[in-house]
């Protein structure tokens, strides 16, 4: 009841606030001229210009002020020439192509990018970064909104820092200057990274973050030539915000604020002509019957609000879910395993940037979990086709059983998924809610299957992963480790394998399946924890001595060449004892020099020159990642620069170049016996 009793003074003190104030003498008022304030003026392709938008050249005098813009909010004029709408923002023009008076958002594109007065056609050249002026109402938007980021004529020698890990700009079209240029999810370039110092100019463009994360559309993968300039001509969003200051009480009365050159409010302006402060003012009658029904209403509201959410809240205590108890408990630190550790490791899932969907409508979209809709098993749990409302396909991840490891690997995945970004790293859409029913994760549909189908599961016999394709999988897979080590803090997988690599209907990579992966910080070299991964995968060092750094991985994605190379599981126990773990058995075939007796000879290694020595170049960069000791493992940076080489066909002329891509004591040739650093190759018993 004492609740109730300040809710409704609370109440009162509003009413009173909002009693009229009388009207103001006739020998107070001014009028101004309501013609010259179009209501509503078609421009361009469809976009209404009204309020609180206004025509550039609409300006006009009242009580002695000149109004900067008494049609509209500072800032928000347009211009509607040669069939479209423009929005200036500092010295550039930007087409408006759509608004939303709803919403409060209008959708801008740059219009030189529109007219390519870039020169690049559809891959235009950016000439300046975004910049919203202070004095204008608008502002970007911060949740629609993602930056791509350009680095222009960039010129890499021997003393500027090494090319960066992603693809060049690659249009015909583009103009080039003075060098190569590069375009990136601006997120995806770590702050301290070097490179761009050897670029002469960077340029930041906000895109739509909804686009640029489509997997219809596809502009990510593509980013690099066409689909950056796509994303460009659909423009990014601006809002306004129409609760700012004292324009909220003058529109709430029906009225239009007017504004002088400063951007400060002057006066309301009223329907009838009216110009008044600091609103139009109602009927005292009318006022005051709408506000006692209001009172009188919001009481019993009230009222009937707080009895409802005692009732609801006396329920959630006695019959809150085992799944949604274990969630809450583990987000806050409660776990022995989670307790001291950072929030992203703790378990919580409540980033801006992680969407909540609510069980229902997973359920609808999964036809209520149903065995058709069924597709495999993502470690921890069942996943789930489905179809989300808004058309877009998706995986859904449901867990198995509500323990404690259990929700604590869900929050892991859930948290670590929420902040990563990358072409190459399967696309998180959220997930429930600490309060849900169940928990379960959403992610794009990738369509394909995993690397371990297609390489000795049920899709091997189909040889749809030529030696090509399986190098481009080789690189864009090492490409995802090396952006999960890269981030700060450093991200450590923790069960790289070949199941948890997805690809999509072009054969791209997807990276999935974080539920093991861990956080590393900065100043430490290795995480100590008890040993978690898949078997035939997981780092002997890592096993032996519980210390787990970013070299496990490298061990994991080493076996991972040799599936690639061999169509070979990781474990066979129908082989000979001594390799039943394919690890094991690279090692020993290598340094036997029977190289023939570990690949797939019908990738072209027996047949074809350039295939025999491209394989053969990856079984030297595997043998270099399966060794025992971790140090004298590449980094995942190294092993992806390597790929990349070997892609490209420069892999021998780096290495006559004296190129740090080879480790002391690794041979030239897998052509000449082998000295591993492991003195027990097998690692079966992992």
């Amino acid at each position: 009841m004492q609740l109730l009793a300040v809710a409704l003074a609370r109440l009162l003190l509003l009413a009173a606030a909002f009693f009229p104030r009388g009207a103001p003498a006739a020998d107070d008022e001014t009028y101004y001229n309501p013609g010259a304030c179009p209501k509503s003026l078609r421009c361009g392709d469809g976009v209404q210009v009204h309020y609180p938008f206004f025509l550039a050249n609409a300006s006009y005098t009242i009580d002695g002020y000149t109004a900067y813009s008494y049609c509209g909010y500072p800032g928000m004029a347009v211009a509607c020439e040669g069939g479209r709408a423009t929005l200036r923002l500092k010295d550039s023009n930007y087409t408006v192509l759509a608004i939303n008076y709803d919403k409060h958002t209008v959708t801008v594109a740059d219009a030189d990018v529109l007219d390519d007065g870039g020169g690049g056609g559809g891959c235009p050249r950016v000439k300046h970064n975004v910049s919203v002026p202070v004095e204008t109402w608008l502002n970007l938007s911060t949740t629609a909104n993602d930056n791509l980021a350009f680095y222009f004529g960039c010129d890499f020698t021997a003393a500027t820092p090494p090319q960066p890990p992603i693809p060049p700009i690659n249009c015909s079209d583009f103009p080039e200057r003075d060098g190569v240029s590069y375009v990136a999810v601006q997120a995806d370039v770590p702050p301290k990274d070097p490179w761009p110092r050897a670029c002469k100019e960077v340029v930041v463009a906000p895109v739509l973050k909804e686009l640029l994360l489509s997997s219809d559309d596809a502009y990510l993968p593509r980013l690099n030539s066409d689909g950056y300039g796509k994303l460009l001509k659909q423009g990014f969003q601006l809002t306004w915000d129409p609760s700012a200051g004292p324009c909220f009480v003058c529109e709430d009365s029906g009225g239009q604020c007017s504004y002088n050159q400063s951007g400060e409010f002057i006066r309301c302006l009223c329907s009838d002509g009216r110009v008044r402060n600091p609103d139009c003012g109602q009927k005292t009658k009318q006022l005051a019957l709408t506000i006692g029904s209001s009172i009188a209403a919001g009481v019993l509201s009230l009222l009937l609000a707080v009895m409802t959410c005692l009732y609801i809240r006396k329920r959630r205590q006695y019959k809150m879910t085992s799944s949604s108890r274990l969630l809450k408990y583990t987000a806050s630190g409660g776990t022995p395993r989670s307790r001291g550790s950072t929030d992203m490791e703790s378990g919580s899932v409540h980033s801006p940037h992680t969407h909540h969907f609510t069980y229902e409508e997973l359920e609808e979209a999964t036809d209520s979990f149903s065995g058709a809709m069924e597709i495999g098993d993502g470690g921890f749990g069942t996943v789930y086709k489905g179809h989300l409302r808004d058309g877009r396909v998706v995986a859904v991840k449901r867990l198995y059983n509500n323990s404690c490891r259990r929700v604590e690997q869900f929050l892991n995945e859930a948290a670590i998924l929420s902040r990563l970004r990358h072409p190459n790293l399967v696309l998180f859409y959220g997930c429930t809610s600490s309060r849900s029913r169940e928990l379960l994760l959403v992610y794009e549909f990738v369509p394909n299957g995993t690397v371990a189908d297609h390489l000795h599961g049920h899709r091997a016999a189909e040889r749809a992963l030529s030696w090509p394709l399986r190098l481009s999988v080789a690189v864009e897979a090492a490409a995802a480790l090396a952006y999960l080590h890269a981030v700060e803090p450093p991200i450590v997988h923790r069960d790289v394998k070949t199941t948890n690599i997805l690809l999509d209907a072009n054969f791209h990579v997807k990276v999935a399946d974080f539920g093991l992966s861990r956080l590393v910080p900065l100043d430490v070299t290795h995480v100590s924890t008890a040993p978690q991964g898949t078997p035939g995968y997981v780092d002997p060092e890592y096993h032996q001595c519980y210390q787990l750094t970013d070299r496990s991985d490298v061990y994991s994605f080493g076996v991972v060449l040799v599936e690639l190379i061999s169509s070979k599981p990781a474990v066979d126990v129908t082989r000979d004892r001594s390799e039943i773990s394919l690890a094991g058995m690279a090692i020993n075939k290598i340094q036997q020099c029977q190289l023939e007796q570990l690949v797939d000879l019908g990738l072209g290694y027996g047949s074809d020159e350039a295939t025999r020595k491209a394989m053969t170049m990856v079984a030297e960069l595997a043998f270099r990642c399966l060794q025992q000791n971790g140090e004298m493992r590449p980094p995942i940076k190294e092993v992806f620069d390597a790929l990349r080489s070997i892609q490209e066909g420069g892999f021998a002329k780096e290495k006559e170049e004296g190129d740090a891509l080879v480790a002391p004591r690794s041979p030239n040739t897998v052509h000449a016996p082998w000295d591993s650093m492991s003195t027990t190759t097998s690692v079966s018993s992992q």
